[in-house]
Parts: C-alpha cells; structure tokens; sequence
C-alpha cells in the first residue's frame, strides 16, 4: 500500500487533559509517592505531558524515567524535532528524578538546565527513552543528569544536567491553608 501525504491537506492533534493536582494540594505525599500515583493513574499527569506527548514510565528513588514518539507536531522549519521538545523532555526526567528524593511538603523549580544535542531528531525516529537521575541533594538545591537515547537504536541523542532549587512551604507556592 502506497501513502501519499500531500503537504497542501491541513492536518490536526487533538489532546485532552485533567486539572492538574498542585503539588502543595497532593496531602502531604513525599515526591515519590506523588509520581508513583500519577504513573498509577490515580493523579493526572501534568498537561505538558499530553501538549508535547510523553510519558512518565518508571520512578524510583532517585530515578526518573520518560518515554516519547517524536512526530511531525514536533517539527521546526528545519524538517527536524524542536530543540525544546528534547529540552522539555529532559527538564522532566530531571526534575522528576529530584522530586524523588523529596520529603513530604517539598517541592522544586529548574533553576539551571544544560542541554547537549548529539544528533537531530526526525519525526519518523523510533521510541526515545530519557533516563534521570540525582548527583546531588541537599537542603536548598539539588542536581541530577540524563541521557535521551533510542529505544530501537540505542543512539545517544542528547544529555543534559539540571540544577534544582528545593522550596520549601513558605516558598513552594500560594499558601491556600487560611482561608
């Protein structure tokens, strides 16, 4: 069967998603747990998941990882992946790893990302995995590295490091405790 895309047709992307849960509204769950649940289903993801369309698949302490299928939504004028869908992949997987490591009431905001690309992304590249993990934690930043890489070919296509500011819950967002 032959396909022919005609580049005149207007095509679509259509997603949907939930109100996000504000980490400072998830009762008191460590990082961890917060995570585990949205992998479980029982919190939705956060919209930027489905907008740029990738998925968190494994948490563990200290670890993150996430799994996307590139398309042509994704595509700059170059004919290649945006830049800043590899960067928001990986400032997922890397704050996330963090986010692991937190106790209960702790949140975290990018503070610094290092993003290296080794080769361009097509729409037609196979399944990329981003795999994260912290360096370092301590009481008000903490660090972590990943590595995007193809789950069909194993090629490397960009690592970054992050540093991570951790607030806390004077500072972690809108106090909503007095009404």
């Amino acid at each position: 069967m032959t396909v022919t895309t005609n580049p005149n047709v207007p095509r679509s992307r259509t997603h949907t998603w939930q109100q996000p849960l504000p980490w400072a509204e998830a009762g008191g769950l460590t990082g961890l747990e917060l995570l585990q649940k949205i992998l479980e289903e029982e919190i939705p993801e956060p919209p930027i998941a489905g907008t740029l369309g990738f998925r968190l698949v494994e948490v563990a302490e200290g670890t993150a990882a996430f799994e996307s299928d590139p398309g042509e939504h994704l595509l700059n004028p170059m004919g290649t992946v945006h830049g800043g869908f590899v960067a928001t992949l990986l400032d997922s997987a890397l704050g996330s790893a963090i986010a692991t490591v937190l106790p209960r009431g702790r949140a975290y905001t990018t503070m610094q990302l290092n993003v290296h690309m080794l080769r361009p992304v097509f729409a037609h590249t196979s399944r990329l995995r981003c795999e994260a993990v912290t360096v370092h934690v301590g009481r008000t930043m903490a660090t972590a590295e990943a590595r995007v890489t193809g789950t069909t070919d194993g090629k490397l296509y960009a690592h970054a490091t992050a540093t991570c500011s951790i607030l806390t819950p004077s500072n972690a967002g809108p106090d909503h405790s007095a009404s």
